[in-house]
């Protein structure tokens, strides 16, 4: 028994690690660098935002990669965490999550394209407010792009809930937590989409929800791993 527990409890933490690595650049990313770049609104100064701080704007699409790439291994680690549990969700939960990663590099093309529209690299014909509108088309393009990703990282948190509640090794309140996680991303998403005014009070109101639900995974499965007892196979 303390062979098949030591590597499951290194496989978590191994998860628990590469999470708080997705979460710090997720922060980075999708928080800090809007706030000092983007000026809703404006879009004069926030072109010369991001050109007066090109490298800010350039570690943003390469946190981007990063984060994306650091998610490939994340979610691997979950599925060999998680497959015992009920493989088939485990499965549905590894989807879920990797079809989000092709879009994110679309949208850093889309970040590349519009930092090379503001510094005259292309569409040299173009007037400069042109360049910077068309620019901050572009940018607005990622933000709902952003939202279209969030629903899909809400989707994926519920079979991860699940696999979470029904594992034995893990507590099952981190379970319930995850499967709220992903609910207020599916509701964020859908508020942005359809009722754009009021997305900023769903923001709010889903915050807490964002906070408790990965974080609390993220800390379990980084310093306390797994229970020292491992599931039978359920193959519903």
């Amino acid at each position: 028994m303390e062979n098949e527990t030591n590597p499951l409890k290194n496989t978590a933490r191994f998860a628990g690690l590469l999470y708080l690595i997705w979460v710090i650049t997720g922060i980075y990313g999708m928080m800090y660098i809007p706030s000092q770049i983007i000026v809703r609104g404006d879009t004069v100064a926030t072109a010369n935002n991001i050109l007066s701080n090109e490298f800010l704007f350039r570690s943003g699409i390469m946190n981007d990669l990063i984060s994306s790439i650091v998610c490939v291994f994340l979610i691997l680690a979950l599925y060999k965490l998680l497959k015992q549990v009920n493989q088939p969700r485990a499965v549905l939960m590894v989807v879920l999550l990797m079809v989000t990663i092709p879009v994110v590099f679309i949208m850093e093309a889309l970040n590349i394209a519009s930092l090379m529209m503001l510094k005259g690299e292309v569409l040299k014909t173009f007037e400069l407010r042109e360049r910077q509108d068309l620019a901050a088309f572009f940018l607005k393009i990622n933000d709902y792009g952003s939202m279209t990703l969030e629903m899909f990282w809400g989707l994926w948190l519920i079979p991860f809930g699940q696999l979470t509640y029904k594992s034995g090794f893990i507590p099952r309140i981190l379970g319930v937590f995850l499967i709220l996680n992903g609910v207020a991303y599916i509701v964020h998403s859908c508020a942005y989409l359809l009722f754009p005014a009021y997305q900023m009070l769903v923001s709010q109101i889903a915050m807490p929800f964002w906070i408790i639900g990965e974080i609390s995974i993220t800390l379990w499965l980084l310093i306390k791993g797994v229970k020292n007892n491992i599931p039978a196979i359920d193959k519903a």
